[in-house]
């Protein structure tokens, strides 16, 4: 027992110690296997009535392809327009933040603060808007100056679909040789988890897919229809950003309260003010009480908390391949570790030498 467990977790430091070698690039292979693994459902539905799998294959990668080559050619223009747009009047609006800070808090935070609390607030927030403004054009430009950049996209747009194919024809003789390799007596337990997992994977990324596309698309067109500037980018960002448990919201609000206060304050326009506010409060109600509840439910197990830290730390230590693998490995260990009280309450060790539970009588008693 103790040889197996040390060569498993001598196996994982070994994995794990690998993708943080490869982390540059591995994204286009990572991607291609979520492809694959989100379209398999829809090849054995293709299979069932009486498309080869091969042929299969091809027909839902070439749409797959033509919808997202698609969808690049609409909203890639606007989005790189908008981008350089908001990046340009960033430092204005950040001055004329501060102008309306000054001119109608200031009185106030000298009262409480003392003279300087205003002049301090201002350089701070000019010193931050300034920053951000920097780093961002400088990521753009480096998106097409950098070769590396360059290169990560190429192979990311040609050899993801490449791999998602290959993957794809050979999904199912994948999954059968693991299945084979595991020993018999442990097939119960393994195939248990796996299901379990790709449940929780699979519910949460294509639901939470379902409720960025949702999202995404009412922020961009509400913002769009009160005249705010900027408002598709902010709509598609807020949108895109829903990926992590209100980060996406908050940045949005944000984002897109500043900008109306700067544009609409000086007719004091409160109306287009509260209805951009008004855009996000609805957008949030129907997140958190139609869209996620009915799409994404409560069975995937992720908890807002462990997920960002996922996120973060994945994104940390392997960048844009973390993100990926980020939901996944999160999913999966929260699978493994619900299995793993389960059967510690089922054990002896947890009632003490007395008759040991089925974990069906364990799931059945309330904490």
């Amino acid at each position: 027992m103790r040889g197996r467990v040390i060569i498993g977790t001598g196996a994982l430091v070994l994995f794990v110690a690998l993708l943080y070698l490869l982390r540059d690039v591995l994204m286009p292979f990572i991607a291609g296997f979520i492809l694959a693994y989100l379209l398999d459902p829809l090849a054995d539905r293709l299979e069932r009535l009486g498309l080869g799998r091969l042929a299969a294959s091809l027909v839902i990668l070439a749409l797959a392809v033509a919808v997202l080559v698609v969808t690049l050619l609409i909203l890639a223009p606007v989005a790189v327009k908008q981008i350089a747009g908001l990046a340009a009047a960033l430092p204005g609006t950040v001055q004329r933040l501060q102008a309306i800070l000054a001119e109608h808090a200031g009185p106030l935070l000298q009262k409480v603060g003392g003279a300087d609390v205003l002049s301090d607030l201002q350089s701070s927030v000019g010193t931050l808007a300034a920053q951000g403004g920097s780093w961002l054009m400088t990521f753009l430009a480096s998106l097409w100056t950098g070769s590396q950049a360059l290169v990560s996209i190429v192979s990311l747009l040609v050899v993801t679909p490449v791999v998602a194919f290959y993957i794809l024809v050979d999904w199912d003789r994948m999954i059968a040789k693991l299945d084979g390799w595991t020993p018999p007596r442990h097939r119960p337990v393994v195939r248990r988890l796996g299901h379990e997992i790709d449940g929780a994977v699979t519910g949460f990324i294509r639901g939470q897919t379902l409720v960025c596309l949702i999202l995404g698309t009412f922020y961009a067109v509400g913002l769009w229809a009160v005249g705010l500037n900027f408002g598709v980018l902010i709509g598609m960002i807020a949108g895109l950003l829903t990926f992590i448990p209100y980060v996406g919201t908050l940045t949005g609000f944000l984002l897109s309260v500043g900008v109306a206060v700067v544009q609409f304050w000086p007719g004091s326009d409160w109306l287009h003010i509260g209805l951009t506010v008004g855009v996000f409060l609805v957008g949030q109600f129907f997140e958190g009480n139609i869209l996620s509840p009915k799409l994404v439910g409560d069975s995937v197990g992720l908890h807002p908390v462990w997920l960002m830290f996922a996120l973060l730390a994945a994104g940390s230590l392997f960048g844009f391949a973390g993100l990926l693998l980020a939901v996944p490995v999160a999913a999966s260990l929260g699978v493994v570790a619900r299995f793993g009280i389960e059967r510690y309450l089922s054990s002896r060790l947890y009632h003490d030498g007395q008759p040991v539970l089925l974990p069906e009588e364990v799931r059945r008693i309330e904490p």
